[in-house]
């Protein structure tokens, strides 16, 4: 969370001329609720269930550029979909740099309670090794900013 997942995709499919999908959006608009009242709703299970299908759905489209959840790739069948069907690059940020960047932001669920940086520090802890196992590409996302990241993207696809 707060990696900039959205931010780069964008601006990578529109440097590369392909579709952006973000799988948050089109989960909230395939159900025509916000992500905070479906995890209020059916808790995260529910959510990564709805999940797993709109990544199905969009890793069978082809020349996309697509952002999923932060939490898309705790569930192997989602891991299986990402690796067989396309590039993964894991936007990687110290935690600091993400409660900085999350840390008004009300619509993420997993960040509602009591201490956030900590909650953070917890997820990026599970969440590292696997997005580090996974990837085909690491980009630290420090200091840089978000057309700097996207150029080093861009070049990393070209080789």
């Amino acid at each position: 969370m707060g990696a900039g997942k959205t931010t780069i995709g964008r601006l990578l499919a529109k440097q590369l001329g392909r579709a952006f999908f973000d799988s948050d959006v089109e989960i909230e608009r395939k159900t025509g609720v916000k992500i905070p009242v479906i995890f209020e709703l059916e808790g995260e299970e529910g959510f990564r269930k709805r999940e797993t299908a709109i990544i199905e759905e969009l890793t069978k489209l082809k020349n996309i550029v697509m952002a999923t959840g932060g939490g898309a790739v705790l569930l192997p069948e989602n891991r299986e979909l990402l690796k067989k069907n396309g590039k993964i690059i894991y936007l990687r940020g110290k935690v600091n740099d993400l409660y900085q960047r999350t840390r008004h932001d009300r619509s993420r669920p997993l960040l509602q309670g009591v201490n956030p940086k900590q909650k953070l520090e917890q997820l990026y802890q599970v969440r590292d090794p696997i997005y580090t196992s996974l990837a085909d590409f690491i980009v630290d996302t420090g200091a840089q900013t978000a057309s700097e990241i996207t150029a080093t993207i861009e070049q990393m696809l070209l080789k």
